[in-house]
């Protein structure tokens, strides 16, 4: 594996050893929020901290915000700062295994310009390999805050994306599950269905049996054929609140598609303005 954004279990053990990386706990469960920071405290990779979705990776909910809204940066950056984290460490992330909500943190790294990483695999990868794991709860030693400074070009608001409905200038790629993207079932939002003119890519077809990232020029070719001639930098990742999205944009990084955007309210914070158009249905 010779990707800078992505590590094997053994590549993280010599990242440890070495002393140059901060590697980060980002299990969650949607259905129970205090789950992940419990699953943490009683085993962990060792030396990993904890960051939890909704208190350190996202702001508060509003009216009208989606689901996870982007923290500010100054309250990121003491996150950031309170984890021991300082801009010559790589950050790692890792999760239970499909790396679904670490790959948000990866993101917002970029989002600042920072250096960050991802677990092939996650904490099923690393116990795999035969690493051991340490429980309760890591001490970390606070470091100087650093300014962090956001890129507004990898984002989108509701707004870009409504003025460019059925142009090629913004086509939304939904990183859903397919009967949620139709509108089958909703189990988390207030309303069922996708924004108009999307396309769907369910983020677990990124991932092989064993939940790591299958292989780059597989991806490249099967994120080709779906936008078809559709520019990269056009490219709208969404899904229900703006994490697995991450996922997709993640996935096409390491096959080389750079440049594509997020929109970090996705589906949560479309449907909060009933003027919206929505769609229902398979796949456009």
């Amino acid at each position: 594996m010779t990707s800078e954004i992505l590590v094997s279990a053994p590549q993280l053990n010599d990242l440890i050893s070495d002393g140059i990386c901060l590697l980060v706990d980002c299990r969650f469960d949607l259905t129970n929020a205090g789950k992940g920071r419990a699953d943490w405290i009683t085993a962990h990779i060792p030396g990993a901290v904890y960051a939890h979705l909704d208190d350190d990776l996202a702001a508060p909910v509003q009216a009208d915000t989606g689901r996870h809204p982007l923290p500010e940066p100054a309250r990121f950056a003491g996150f950031l700062a309170s984890l021991g984290w300082s801009g010559d460490k790589l950050l790692v992330a890792y999760d239970e295994g499909s790396n679904a909500i670490s790959a948000r943190l990866w993101w917002m790294m970029r989002y600042y310009g920072k250096r960050a990483a991802l677990l092939d695999g996650g904490l099923r990868a690393w116990q795999e390999a035969g690493y051991s794991l340490e429980s309760g709860a890591t001490q970390a030693f606070t470091s100087v805050t650093e300014q962090l400074v956001a890129d507004p070009g990898m984002i989108v608001s509701a707004d870009f994306i409504s003025q460019r409905l059925g142009s090629a200038q913004a086509v939304v790629l939904d990183a859903r599950a397919p009967e949620r993207f139709s509108g089958a079932v909703e189990p988390l939002d207030t309303r069922a269905g996708h924004i108009p003119g999307a396309l769907n890519r369910h983020f677990t077809e990124n991932l092989d049996d064993s939940g790591r990232f299958r292989d780059p020029q597989e991806l490249r070719s099967e994120f080709e054929t779906l936008l078809g001639d559709t520019k990269i930098e056009n490219v709208v990742h969404s899904c229900g609140s703006g994490v697995t999205a991450c996922h997709n944009l993640f996935a096409m990084e390491l096959a080389g598609l750079d440049s594509s955007l997020l929109y970090p309210g996705s589906w949560s914070h479309w449907i909060t303005d009933p003027g919206r158009p929505v769609s229902t249905g398979e796949t456009t």
